[in-house]
This record gives structure tokens, sequence and C-alpha cells, in this order.
């Protein structure tokens, strides 16, 4: 559903540099070697259609997961929002930074209205 509604031209996919590096990684290191080639095109594609975002300004430290800053990074300084099943970790940053975080089935509901 959420990549229909990209794929329509409804909001725009956001991605820092740092954002694609670890969709790569975390790829590579889950999948099998098979699986791997199989996906990495689509990855490559998606990653195509999305809109790069330069950081121009970090807020670090801004998660208690220092590993999702760079998610609040990329999401402040393209005026996005982050969209996650993991809404815990973006608490703080919600509230302190003003950022918008809402989980898969949130963002469905708020693209229906």
């Amino acid at each position: 559903m959420i990549i229909d509604v990209w794929a329509a031209g409804l909001f725009r996919a956001c991605v820092s540099n740092a954002l694609s590096y670890e969709y790569e990684d975390v790829l590579s290191r889950k999948l099998s070697d098979i699986r791997w080639r199989r996906i990495k095109p689509a990855l490559g594609a998606l990653l195509d259609k999305s809109e790069f975002v330069t950081v121009y300004y970090t807020w670090r430290p801004a998660s208690p997961d220092p590993g999702d800053d760079h998610l609040i990074d990329c999401a402040l300084n393209s005026g996005g929002m982050i969209v996650t099943s993991n809404i815990r970790d973006f608490r703080e940053a919600e509230k302190s930074l003003g950022l918008t975080v809402m989980t898969p089935a949130g963002f469905v509901t708020f693209m229906a209205y």
C-alpha cells in the first residue's frame, strides 16, 4: 500500500547517504547471497526513485539509540517525517525537535484522508 501511494506521487520518499548505505548493509548481511543478488536491483530502483537529502545540520544525540540519529537528521533536513514500527526510539526527538513520527498503519490512515 505505501509503495503504491509513493508510486502515485502522493509523497516523497527521502533518503540520506547514511540511510541508503544502511539499507544495503543490513540487507546484504541478513539475506542469503542468492536472495541478496535478487533484491539488490530492486533496492537500487527504489533508491533511484527516492529524493536524496543532504544533511547540512545534525541534531545528535537525539535518540536513545545512536543508530537512529541519522534517520532524525534525514527527516529534519528534508522537512519530512519518519514512518517506522519503532516509534519508541523517536519519542524524545518528536517532543523536543517537533519531528513527526508515525507507524506504517498510521501513515496509511493519514494518506487516506
